[in-house]
């Protein structure tokens, strides 16, 4: 069976996404910060699915240990999906340097530390796919979020480069932008419903978009359109929006 590993597998997405790999007969790897919490899960993933599934502990922040984690897996992933993001009230993350720091370390410099080393074995082997969940808000920045935008524009950037260079080597990197979803990272928001997306249905727009090797996936067809109006806004009147 092919083997897909998820980081950041605490998360509504994470849990999401295991659940469809499983089910379509993928042994999964759930890494995460704490993995005691994922023990009953793990029980549920491999009773219902029939599947092998195991735990690691993986902390994004902790740039040092990525390569001692990425080796002690057994098997090597044929899938990697980058699930982890952190998003906190724009005011405060732009008055406390720690919550600024957070938000980037979080959404691109621990993306970029782990999934370089990935990347490396998956070019040296000739195989594998790289899933990095990006964010429309990385699109263009806006006042209400900028510095969590701001890491996600760079992590989609990143991606877009690996997908490039790793084209040659036959590794797929796609990069999904799912719009809103209901999880408990956007739990305080109020969100449009028609433009929200659930985390089952991010998880099935994934898998989908492994098997059909898709460059850049929008979960919600629409948010391609909408950004594409948002982004040819003239900097002139864009900047007058309280958005």
């Amino acid at each position: 069976m092919p083997t897909v590993l998820i980081l950041g597998a605490t998360s509504d997405i994470g849990f999401a996404i295991a659940r469809k790999f499983a089910s379509e007969k993928y042994n999964v790897q759930l890494a995460a910060r704490n993995t005691n919490s994922l023990q009953p899960f793990q029980s549920d993933i491999q009773i219902r699915y029939g599947v092998q599934c195991s735990l690691h502990s993986f902390n994004a922040l902790d740039f040092n240990a990525h390569l001692s984690f990425y080796n002690s897996l057994v098997p090597k992933p044929d899938i990697t999906v980058y699930v982890i993001g952190y998003l906190n009230d724009n005011e405060m993350v732009i008055s406390d340097w720690e919550e600024s720091l957070r938000t980037i370390n979080t959404n691109y410099t621990g993306a970029v530390s782990i999934l370089n080393i990935i990347a490396a074995d998956y070019a040296a082997h000739k195989a594998g796919t790289i899933v990095g969940i990006s964010s429309v808000a990385g699109n263009r920045g806006r006042q209400s979020n900028y510095i969590y935008g701001s890491a996600k524009s760079a992590f989609t950037s990143y991606l877009s480069g690996l997908r490039n260079k790793l084209y040659h080597d036959k590794v797929h990197v796609m990069t999904v932008l799912p719009g809103f979803v209901y999880t408990k990272m956007t739990e305080h928001l109020k969100l449009p419903p028609l433009l929200t997306a659930s985390p089952e249905g991010v998880a099935e727009a994934i898998y989908n978009g492994v098997r059909t090797k898709r460059d850049v996936l929008y979960v919600k067809w629409f948010w391609k359109w909408i950004m594409l109006i948002i982004t040819t806004i003239p900097e002139s009147i864009f900047k007058k929006k309280k958005l």
